[in-house]
């Protein structure tokens, strides 16, 4: 049984236990989250991992993407970036390569990490037919549900899954005269493709009681991918993102009520005005299912930067209530990441995270006491709770003072040096908050 049947025949599971004690919930609304559908567990039967909630009440989660592109094929390099998304705090992985051996990547990741790992089988399924038939469009239907459950054999905990790209949605996206951005989703491309050139049905809108059952065998989360998301900001919002979300929405309940975990995923490029419809539009129509941000990138222009770009977006999320953020890296736009574009989009998602869980759960415990630190000079105390101890010490060390008790910003002319002892009743009372 899955993790939504269990919590619905009431039981609570080591799993649950694991979220609440991670989160300093009540097991029991734990449980009853998870039963009604806002509350995902990501841990497939097959593969024992480390026990991440993501849902509401919950803090903000972090997915970091790796995977080999057919440019750049070094599994060596894949399993690096795994570990170093880890090791700076994603919550999750997703191995999204479309070059060399993709199940054997897939499988060296899965045992290089511990964390949840997630996949979007399409990859596999047309990077398949490609190299199998000469094209995408010649992907058989059967290979698809082939890749699908074998790779919920082989542990994967969550999928995201183009259930929303249908006839209709084609339709509505002829019908605005495309895009500034074009299709900018892999998957949504290629299933594009597929659709146009056999004049089919996208097999995964319908056939989705399949899709569901398949994932349900194996508890598999179902992330309801978001195959029309805007590549550009002036994209955004527009009709077809819209009506891709309603079909999501309705099968993240259908998922749902078939005993499958399911989440939502969200806008690629959004101007940061526009978040807070596209959110409370997710959450009412899916029954508050979890809201997977892509990103979201808020201006086009910043190439380089969109680990910025994005981190700014995604605390905005945050702070509305997403309860997952995919990271964006420097090298959006431009390139493959390398382990250390992974580092920076990691640490950008995980402050974007802290930033939006400020406001969503009040969590400003950590903030104080880092507050109180530096006001006392306390630099362990600092590294301790900064989000990247690494990079703080590195830049510390690389401006080394006669005065270890002081920094090179202001040395002598420390404003918390020079009133040290001034205020020591008053910094008592505030230190017993």
């Amino acid at each position: 049984m899955t993790q939504i049947e269990r919590a619905l025949k009431g039981e609570i599971t080591e799993e649950a236990k694991s979220v609440a004690q991670d989160e300093k919930l009540d097991v029991n609304v734990v449980r009853r989250r998870v039963a009604s559908g806002k509350i995902v567990i990501p841990s497939n039967t097959k593969r024992k991992v480390k026990i991440v909630g993501i849902g509401k009440g919950l803090r903000t989660k972090v997915n970091a993407s790796i995977g080999t592109s057919t440019d750049i094929i070094d599994p060596a390099m894949e399993i690096e970036k795994a570990k170093a998304a880890g090791h700076y705090g994603a919550d999750t992985i997703m191995d999204l390569s479309v070059g060399g051996n993709i199940s054997e990547i897939r499988r060296a990741v899965m045992d290089a990490v511990t964390l949840p790992i997630g996949t979007v089988p399409l990859y596999e399924a047309f990077a398949v037919a490609a190299e199998r038939y000469g094209s995408v469009t010649k992907m058989p239907e059967e290979l698809l549900w082939e890749i699908i459950e074998r790779q919920c054999e082989e542990g994967v905990s969550f999928m995201a899954i183009h259930c929303g790209i249908n006839r209709l949605t084609l339709e509505v996206l002829k019908k605005q005269h495309y895009r500034y951005g074009g299709l900018v989703s892999k998957g949504g491309a290629c299933m594009v493709a597929w659709m146009q050139y056999n004049d089919k049905e996208n097999p995964l809108y319908a056939n989705f009681d399949r899709v569901a059952e398949i994932l349900r065998r194996h508890d598999v989360v179902l992330s309801l991918g978001n195959g029309f998301r805007a590549g550009a900001i002036h994209d955004a919002t527009d009709r077809v993102a819209i009506q891709e979300l309603i079909i999501n929405c309705e099968f993240a309940e259908t998922g749902r009520g078939m005993g499958c975990q399911t989440m939502v995923e969200g806008p690629g490029h959004i101007p940061i005005n526009e978040i807070e419809a596209n959110i409370i539009l997710a959450k009412k129509m899916s029954g508050e299912a979890p809201f997977y941000m892509l990103g979201p990138i808020t201006t086009d222009i910043a190439p380089g930067y969109d680990h910025i770009t994005s981190a700014i977006g995604a605390a905005i999320s945050a702070s509305y209530g997403v309860d997952f953020l995919c990271y964006v890296t420097p090298a959006e736009h431009l390139g493959l990441p390398f382990v250390e574009d992974v580092r920076e989009g990691v640490i950008a998602a995980k402050i974007a995270a802290h930033i939006g869980d400020m406001v969503k759960l009040s969590d400003t415990d950590r903030d104080k006491q880092i507050s109180k630190a530096r006001r006392n000079m306390d630099w362990n105390t600092q590294f301790d709770l900064a989000i990247d101890p690494q990079r703080a010490v590195e830049i510390r060390n690389k401006r080394k003072t006669s005065d270890e008790h002081s920094c090179t910003m202001c040395g002598k002319f420390c404003a918390n040096d020079m009133l040290q002892g001034m205020f020591e009743k008053h910094a008592r009372a505030t230190d017993k908050e």
